[in-house]
């Protein structure tokens, strides 16, 4: 059953956990000298100078007045044993008294045992200390972490130039006091509760560990109802499992919660620390947290009798174990407050110890070595020369795929031995120079960080090579003649002399660490070989293996997936949204906007809101038709729906799934300029909101779960319809016209636009139970325009302004991006300071733009130089970047400048001032200019907002089609707009967005399409003109500028005819024979027809047509065709226009059977015109494209019947219409735009 803890017991929980804090914080008065009363004894050294070693602590003038070794190199080092575990708070030095011996810098390594050492790192990097300058001046550090170590070792890393190493030293800190217990593989300690269960709502549990294995289980505890909690290592990383409830699931088939930590089989302590509270778990190991949910049903965690630490026995079978046991040391073992080591050390009977547990650690004397480089490190060890066979032995880690392990020249000319890892695979080779060389391969991926194990036997003509001492996958080979062991084996690597030392190396040199070094079944003392006293080795470090997990944590970004070399990391980015060295770059635009800005045309794609930030990218469709850019995002739900049956005890509710986060969502409402979705309510008999003041019948759920009243075209908080907004309800005593509760059907429907509230995420329906009561509903998808972020710009008008934003945060990865346009020399574009870190973007002179920053490792610049000025008032594009790989700086389209980024030192960006945008702190060397569309790490930076409360800066920027007017193509007009610009297509004969798209009519069999005129001048017959005619306000004009293109197969065709009140006209036709003909009559002169016979025109090919005409000279041009040249006889202006008409053909086929060739044939020629058209049957032509000064935007069309008359236009002369019968059937083009 489940029992809550008592005030009592949660009273206790709450002290002993303090108490565990307390007593193992860093104390406030944790700085007292540690050092300054020790022996002689307690200090050691590489070497000494002057034979013995004098005292080196602090301010000690006596005997050499200091430490100095023999040699000064980056080999020494001078170490103190505290005699036990401390707690170190912080250290001194100082240079050797009364010498020019001192060290500059130098680096500080930590042990328990004197063995197996670890470096003290800060921001996850070795760290290097400052030292002295001069022999006598103190240099203090206090470390921004304790540590807890019984060694304390310096070694120097540079020194005095003029002269050499020397040192006094101080360490300081206060005791540390733990309890221990060691545990052998085969045992464990087990808590046992008071009462049969132990129910638990949140639990703490702390320890730390140290071991060198990568297996084992560190605790469990289980109930018989399937609750479970579980952690173990596995393959060097901490797995815990958790399960509140669950019944089928088991802890023996289940996948761990949540994996954390890496290469924990290193012999150091780790932290953990596991929080839970109800089913959220914080789960901390070292200094990396993750947080997750627990599996299960359950809040509660129940575990039977006990819980166990350091394996899992098995009940009623002693020294048996369901897995594997740790083997190591656990410290300060802490669960729910309780000290279960103290217990156990106090023989408690709640503690029941299994197999051999004892109180203080046991510490394995292996001693293990770095190869630090890829192109100098290596190892020699003697073997013993002649002796029949081989044996080498020994365990390595790495990261990298391929490096040399052993190469060793075999005795008595049987050939050489190389082992070596390629790709990640183990090979054995052994060369000969009388035969061919033998190769052994085993094992995949051995490059994974964790250890492996290496055995070499050769008796007689037989090799062995296994790995893993997995003796039954061992990989054997025979050889002609006998393998005798060598006189040298050289590990990791060769000297740089290697032909004389022959040692071969066929691939570069090995970077990791090996330990348990064996030949010919003896160890090799590694210590002897770091004193000199044993074989010869370059660039290790010895006693301590320096193995760096770079993808923990992982800084790729995004879901990317994080591999290592061991000197870098790299993310891969495969299907993620994302690109760049560390993912952070979203391959997406951030609008439908954006999308439109780089010419696309309407579609579905994903936009990005938050660019480099955390949400996902969304999924939408960007409708680039018209001016206002719309983005649609549907969801499950977007047809009308009908309901009955529902009432308030048992309502219909939809749930709408937009397959988005609603971050996502709010992220794309809150950047665009309007919003909406359509709110449809169908009713006959079904009420939607009842009166204002009552309860509602229907309502929909918003943005934050909030519910809402108010239906579609009314305002939020007021609890109406559309109609009753506008007083137009069927019914006026009420505000919905539903609300009427009529017996017919009628509806209430709107635009739901208040931002704040959207998108929709359910609706609620209540009144469709009566008789004859029924409803039909929809809401329509979420549709947005603007992007209030892309046009939003500042104006800085003086050198001395600037805007201020909050510090910007961005510790591992910072991207910047901006437009800017300028007239002056140089300025900055933006800068924010730390106390050290800064980082910088700015025109530097006319044609450059620079992005500096330094991390703490000094200043770095990135520098572009343009080909042409920059600070030319145009708008230009700049984005930087920088993260933990590169930093990356790009302007406009010119090629980008990448920087590598050194891994080792400082990598955080520390920045505390306010972000300064337009100039500095100091008001020096500010921007003079316009900046737009600022965003730091994907956020937006609201520069107008700012700008309205700034003096000398104003907010929006003028001038966008000097920079953008270039976008309007085909005789598209650029149009300034406070937010952007447009393109007017009305002079085009192209529309859309760029004016890019063609337009085109298709015409059918005996269909034309007519624009009428309104007449400038009240003296028609009819004055009662449709009210869409065009009026044209303009002069008699004696030019004519027309183009069009056209398609058709078939003759006779009236491409185009134009008429006046003046009887003036002119036509351009095709005749039977497919020549083309243009005809004029211009003040009653005669007939002008020009005719061009190059070539039969009604061939199913587009031909583009052009004439012009300027007084008395008349010019016309088909396609590539010569100019034809014309002259009328006088000058004659054309008076004021008609009507225009398009297409007006006659059927030659009359009905037309669909299956016959023909027929097909011309369906067929109707798909070349590239998906304009559509599949009809009888196709004579296409217009796609006309440009006249006649044709204004708005345009009239109009369609009659051939079947009731034929019309001609009365001044058609008569040959004219005998040879092309004029039907009058017309047709509206379903895409025309003729401008």
């Amino acid at each position: 059953m489940d029992s809550v803890p008592s005030l009592a017991s949660v009273l206790t929980l709450l002290f002993s956990v303090l108490w565990h804090i307390g007593s193992t914080a860093t104390n406030y008065n944790c700085d007292n000298p540690l050092s300054a009363l020790l022996p002689p004894t307690a200090f050691s050294s590489s070497s000494e100078l002057f034979g013995t070693l004098s005292p080196a602590q602090l301010n000690r003038r006596i005997g050499a007045g200091g430490w100095s070794p023999v040699k000064s190199n980056s080999q020494q080092w001078l170490q103190i044993d505290l005699g036990n575990r401390v707690e170190i708070t912080a250290v001194a030095t100082q240079g050797r008294y009364g010498s020019s011996d001192w060290v500059t810098s130098y680096i500080l390594m930590f042990s328990d045992t004197g063995r197996n050492w670890k470096q003290y790192k800060q921001e996850d990097n070795i760290w290097t200390f400052s030292g002295n300058t001069n022999a006598d001046s103190i240099v203090h550090h206090k470390f921004l972490h304790s540590v807890k170590a019984r060694f304390i070792r310096f070694v120097p890393m540079e020194w005095n130039p003029n002269g050499k190493i020397g040192m006094r030293v101080e360490a300081y800190g206060c005791s540390y006091k733990s309890d221990i217990a060691d545990f052998d593989g085969r045992s464990s300690l087990l808590y046992r509760f008071n009462q049969k269960l132990m129910s638990t709502f949140k639990d703490v549990i702390s320890l730390k560990f140290k071991s060198m294995q990568g297996d084992g289980v560190l605790f469990h505890g289980e109930g018989q109802h399937g609750d479970y909690i579980t952690l173990e290592l596995q393959k060097e990383k901490l797995s815990l499992h958790v399960n509140l409830g669950d019944s089928k699931r088991r802890f023996t088939n289940s996948q761990p919660s949540v994996t954390l930590g890496s290469l924990l089989d290193d012999q150091h302590w780790h932290s953990v620390l596991i929080e839970r509270f109800n089913k959220q778990v914080n789960f901390t190991v070292d200094k990396h947290t993750q947080h997750f949910r627990a599996k299960g049903d359950g809040d509660y965690l129940d575990i039977d009798y006990e819980l166990s630490f350091g394996g899992i026995p098995v009940p009623g079978k002693p020294g048996t174990f369901l897995k594997k046991n740790f083997h190591g040391c656990i410290e300060n073992l802490y669960y729910n407050g309780v000290n279960i080591i103290d217990l156990a050390k106090r023989r408690k009977h709640q503690i029941y110890t299994v197999g051999n547990v004892t109180f203080s650690c046991s510490e394995p004397q292996i001693v293990p070595i770095t190869f630090v480089n890829s192109q100098s490190s290596y190892l020699l060890l003697p073997g013993t020369p002649q002796i029949d066979g081989l044996s080498v032995s020994f365990q390595f880690r790495t990261w990298n795929r391929d490096g040399l392990l052993l190469s060793t020249t075999l005795s008595e000319d049987s050939g050489i031995l190389l082992l070596y890892l390629e790709d990640g695979m183990l090979k054995l080779v052994i060369q000969k120079m009388t035969e061919r060389s033998m190769e052994i391969s085993t094992g995949s991926n051995l490059n994974d960080g964790l250890w492996h194990s290496v055995s070499i036997n050769a008796r007689r003509n037989r090799i062995t090579l296994t790995l893993d001492n997995d003796a039954a996958s061992a990989a054997h080979e025979t050889t002609r003649l006998q393998i005798y062991s060598g006189n040298s084996y050289y590990f990791g690597g060769c000297p740089d002399n290697f032909t004389d030392s022959q040692c071969l190396n066929p691939i570069k040199a090995f970077q990791g660490c090996m330990r348990l070094i064996f030949i010919d079944n003896q160890p090799k003392d590694l210590i002897s070989v770091q004193q000199g006293s044993l074989g010869n080795f370059s660039d290790l470090h010895i006693d301590l293996c320096s193995i760096k997990d770079r993808c923990l944590p992982n800084y790729c970004e995004h879901g990317g997936m994080c591999t290592q070399s061991w000197a870098t990391f790299y993310c891969n980015c495969s299907d993620t949204g994302y690109t760049g060295a560390t993912c952070h770059n979203s391959i997406y635009e951030q609008s439908c906007e954006a999308y439109r800005h780089k010419g696309n045309t309407s579609g579905f794609f994903h936009i990005d809101s938050d660019g480099s930030g955390p949400l996902e990218p969304l999924y939408v469709y960007c409708n680039i038709t018209e001016d206002k850019i719309w983005t649609a995002v549907q969801h499950n739900n977007t047809e009308l729906t009908r309901v009955r049956g529902a009432h308030p005890k048992r309502p219909y509710v939809m749930y709408f799934n937009y397959s988005s986060s609603m971050e996502q969502l709010e992220a794309m409402i809150n950047s665009a300029e309007y919003c909406e979705q359509e709110a449809i309510y169908h009713c006959k008999k079904s009420r939607l909101l009842n009166t204002p003041n009552g309860i509602p019948f229907t309502w929909w759920i918003g943005r934050g779960n909030e519910r809402h009243p108010y239906w579609g075209g009314s305002l939020p908080g007021v609890q109406q319809c559309a109609c009753g907004l506008e007083e137009s309800c069927v019914d006026m005593r009420h505000f919905c016209n539903c609300d009427a509760d009529k017996e017919e059907w009628t509806n209430d429907t709107g635009l739901l636009s208040f931002k704040d509230h959207l998108p929709v995420t359910q609706i609620v329906i209540t009144d469709t139970n009566r008789s004859n009561s029924e409803a039909a509903w929809r809401i329509g998808p979420l549709r947005c325009y603007g992007d209030r972020h892309f046009w939003n710009a500042a104006s800085f008008n003086t050198e001395a302004s600037y805007l201020h934003f909050p510090t910007f945060h961005a510790e591992f990865s910072a991207d910047i991006s901006l437009f800017f346009k300028t007239t002056a020399l140089s300025g900055i574009f933006l800068e924010n300071l730390g106390i050290k870190d800064f980082i910088r973007l700015e025109i530097s002179s006319p044609s450059e733009v620079t992005f500096s920053i330094d991390v703490g490792n000094g200043p770095m610049e990135l520098t572009i130089l343009s080909p042409s000025p920059l600070n030319d008032n145009q708008w230009h594009y700049v984005r930087a970047e920088r993260n933990l790989k590169q930093t990356f700086l790009q302007v406009d389209d010119l090629p980008a400048k990448i920087l590598e980024t050194q891994e080792e030192g400082h990598f955080r960006l520390q920045l505390t001032s306010q972000l300064f945008v337009g100039g500095t702190a100091s008001r020096q060397k500010g921007f003079l200019g316009c900046i737009r569309s600022l965003r730091l790490n994907g956020q937006k930076l609201d520069l107008e907002e700012k700008a309205k409360v700034t003096a000398g800066v104003k907010p929006g920027c003028p001038g966008h089609c000097s920079s953008y007017g270039n976008f309007c193509h085909n005789g598209g007009k650029c149009v300034e707009k406070y937010n952007g610009y447009l393109c007017d297509c009305t002079n085009s004969p192209y529309e859309g967005p760029f004016c890019k798209k063609e337009v085109s009519a298709v015409f059918e069999a005996g269909t034309s399409i007519t624009y009428g005129f309104q007449e400038p001048y009240p003296v028609t017959k009819n004055t009662s003109i449709s009210s869409s005619a065009i009026y044209m306000d303009i002069m008699p004009s004696s030019k004519e500028n027309i183009a069009f293109n056209f398609l058709t197969g078939q003759t006779p065709s009236l491409l185009l005819y134009i008429d006046s009140y003046s009887e003036d006209y002119m036509a351009v036709l095709l005749c039977k024979n497919g020549n083309l003909q243009v005809r004029y009559q211009l003040s009653k002169e005669r007939v002008h027809v020009y005719t061009i016979d190059v070539e039969n025109f009604a061939n199913r090919q587009i031909h583009h047509v052009k004439i012009n005409r300027d007084g008395k000279q008349l010019t016309i041009q088909v396609d590539q065709h010569p100019k034809y040249r014309y002259n009328f006889s006088s000058e004659a202006d054309f008076q004021a226009v008609r009507s225009l008409t398009l297409g007006k053909i006659t059927d030659p086929f009359g009905k037309t059977d669909e299956r016959e060739p023909l027929t097909n044939a011309v369906r067929s020629d109707s798909a070349v015109i590239g998906g304009v058209i559509a599949v009809v049957i009888f196709i004579i032509f296409c217009i796609i494209g006309i440009m006249t000064r006649f044709l204004y935007q708005h345009k009239h069309s109009h369609r009659t019947n051939q079947m009731k008359e034929k019309e001609y236009p009365e001044n058609l002369d008569n040959s004219f219409r005998n040879d092309i019968d004029l039907q009058n059937t017309v047709s509206e083009c379903k895409r025309e735009y003729f401008i």
